[in-house]
């Protein structure tokens, strides 16, 4: 596949107020990170109720982390870090003009990610049947704790928000793969797939963050 020209370049996608490729890049990525940062922000006040709660009632947290699975859990971080991976091999595929190979690991990541919100759904469909539920709809007598709800709460709203980022980078890659069928990204072109693997790479490492926080607790 040829290098498209300068000209042609500006035509598909330099916007008429950069200069160049590389500064509409730049300032692409720094939108993003400044968004990433309000992100880690929005997580951060959820990491704040979780880390004051368990301070207040330890032994809840220890009871409660019990109805968790902890294999599931293992498996889907495993899943999520493996589609780490391959977002990172589509990035580099775009920037070496490899079109099919930026294509087949998209596929891949939203394969891995789809297998993550599945896994998610049949662990919340054992609790919602349980009557594990958040707040004032919690009617679970298994846990001998008076305030058990107040953990499932947490959990459902750390790892709620986290699988809405998911099937928003589901929609995102879907959108890529459209795009690159289209051959609108190659070596001069790929700030998209770029930024959205930057997107992708946060929502892996909030996973990391509560797999041990939730599941792991000891």
């Amino acid at each position: 596949m040829s290098q498209p020209s300068a000209t042609e370049e500006r035509l598909e996608h330099l916007k008429h107020y950069f200069i160049d490729s590389d500064q509409q890049f730049e300032a692409s990525k720094m939108g993003m990170w400044v968004f990433l940062v309000t992100e880690i922000l929005f997580f951060g006040g959820l990491f704040l109720a979780y880390i004051v709660y368990r301070a207040w009632y330890p032994e809840l947290y220890l009871l409660a982390s019990e109805e968790l699975h902890t294999f599931w859990g293992a498996v889907n971080t495993v899943v999520l870090i493996g589609s780490s991976l391959t977002v990172a091999m589509a990035i580099r595929s775009a920037q070496l003009n490899q079109i099919k190979g930026l294509i087949i690991n998209l596929w891949i990541t939203i394969g891995l990610a789809c297998v993550f919100m599945v896994i998610k759904y049949f662990e919340y469909a054992e609790k919602f049947g349980k009557g594990i539920l958040p707040g004032g709809y919690y009617t679970y007598d298994g846990i001998e704790h008076e305030q058990a709800n107040i953990f499932f709460s947490i959990y459902y709203m750390m790892t709620g928000l986290h699988g809405i980022h998911v099937l928003v980078g589901i929609g995102l890659m879907l959108w890529l793969v459209y795009k690159a069928k289209k051959k609108v990204f190659h070596s001069g072109y790929y700030t998209p797939v770029e930024i959205t693997g930057l997107y992708w790479h946060l929502v892996d490492i909030i996973w990391i963050f509560l797999f041990p926080l939730l599941y792991l607790i000891d």
